[in-house]
């Protein structure tokens, strides 16, 4: 399949489209490495530790515990994490107790699965806790107890396994900062790329595109939910482990910019469906309409260098400073409602922009009138 992948590859694009996927197939490996180690590493101690304290020969179901647990724990609070690993650990312990009433079987695993998220639900209704007590039913509705035997020790080696990943997580965890910003980097360039094809579709007057750009928009809520979920993780580990509690400053600079994400996130939805109904009511748009829409991706694109790379809030302000100015130029040659409506949203998104880039909100209104004013 691999290989069919790449060879098509070389007919769609030749050799860059094969090393850019290259490229990104080694980026996955490097992000992913530090994560499989955890995970081998938290395995064996598991197994080790559950045979020290436990006394079992074989605990391979503390393995298995600390394998689901410590993918889960990474990058969550502690609370989310403590739902996991005890979410793993009632779902062994119940589909235990409702083996010995009425075995193994078809049925029986669907049977099995739902009582224990059923019972996962009366004591805490987390939906991490309640899926992982479904998950470990599964696994041991499938074990044959000729091999291991129904025992509910099986619950202790859950919580060994589980105590393990955790402690594996907080000795040697993951990069917060990396997390963080693999999640913003995904929502900026899609942000980005939501602008070129709305410019696209306003100077080509192409409805289809625009209309593609609208459900592009549409899309980017979950990913903010995203980078959310995992800035709250990231303090989690920046706070609780003194190796990476340098990376708090920079997590910072994420924190303060999350809302003003959002807010840009949800103006480009808006000014997606304007863009829709300038098309769709007067064809192509004047050159200075989508011409902003483009500063307003430039704008992004500047914006993610300044979270990644340290750099230089002012390219990110000035790129949304010239979308400002473009869409008031517009604005001077046509006022109808379509466009009026278009170079408002432009110009709301480009003061969530500037906000993203550090700037407070009173000196970003202001600079924004001033252009808007400025221009003839």
């Amino acid at each position: 399949m691999a290989i069919s992948a790449a060879l098509a590859g070389v007919r769609e694009g030749g050799l860059e489209v094969v090393r850019g996927r290259a490229e990104r197939a080694f980026g996955r490996l490097r992000a992913g490495f530090w994560p499989v180690v955890q995970t081998a590493v938290a395995a064996s101690l598991a197994w080790y530790v559950a045979g020290l304290v436990l006394g079992h020969e074989r605990p391979f179901v503390a393995a298995i515990a600390a394998v689901i647990s410590v993918g889960a724990v990474a990058g969550q609070t502690l609370r989310r994490a403590a739902e996991w690993i005890f979410g793993v650990a009632v779902g062994l312990a119940v589909a235990d107790l409702i083996m010995l009433a009425i075995g193994t079987g078809m049925v029986q695993t669907g049977i099995i699965v739902g009582l224990a998220m059923t019972a996962a639900l009366l004591i805490r209704g987390g939906i991490m806790f309640v899926t992982e007590a479904g998950v470990s039913a599964l696994l041991v509705a499938n074990l044959e107890p000729t091999t291991y035997g129904v025992s509910p020790d099986r619950f202790l080696e859950a919580l060994v396994g589980g105590g393990v990943a955790l402690a594996v997580s907080a000795a040697f965890p993951s990069n917060p900062s990396a997390r963080v910003g693999q999640a913003a980097r995904s929502i900026l360039e899609d942000l980005a790329a939501v602008h070129r094809d709305v410019a696209a579709a306003l100077a080509g007057g192409d409805p289809d595109l625009a209309e593609r750009a609208l459900s592009g928009a549409r899309r980017l809520d979950a990913p903010i939910a995203q980078l959310r979920e995992e800035l709250d993780g990231g303090y989690q580990i920046a706070r609780l482990s003194p190796p990476r509690r340098r990376h708090l400053g920079h997590l910072a600079c994420y924190a303060a910019a999350v809302d003003q994400l959002d807010f840009a996130v949800r103006n480009t939805r808006v000014l997606a469906r304007a863009a829709v109904g300038v098309v769709q009511e007067k064809g192509a748009a004047p050159e200075q309409l989508f011409g902003a829409v483009l500063d307003l991706s430039q704008a992004v694109e500047m914006l993610r260098e300044y979270f990644e790379e340290a750099g230089h809030p002012p390219h990110a302000r000035h790129f949304a400073l010239m979308a400002v100015e473009e869409a008031a130029s517009a604005l001077s040659a046509s006022s109808d409602l379509a466009t009026s409506a278009l170079v408002w949203q432009i110009q709301s998104t480009a003061l969530d922009l500037l906000q993203a880039a550090g700037m407070g909100y009173a000196e970003a209104l202001q600079v924004v009138r001033e252009t808007s004013r400025r221009t003839p």
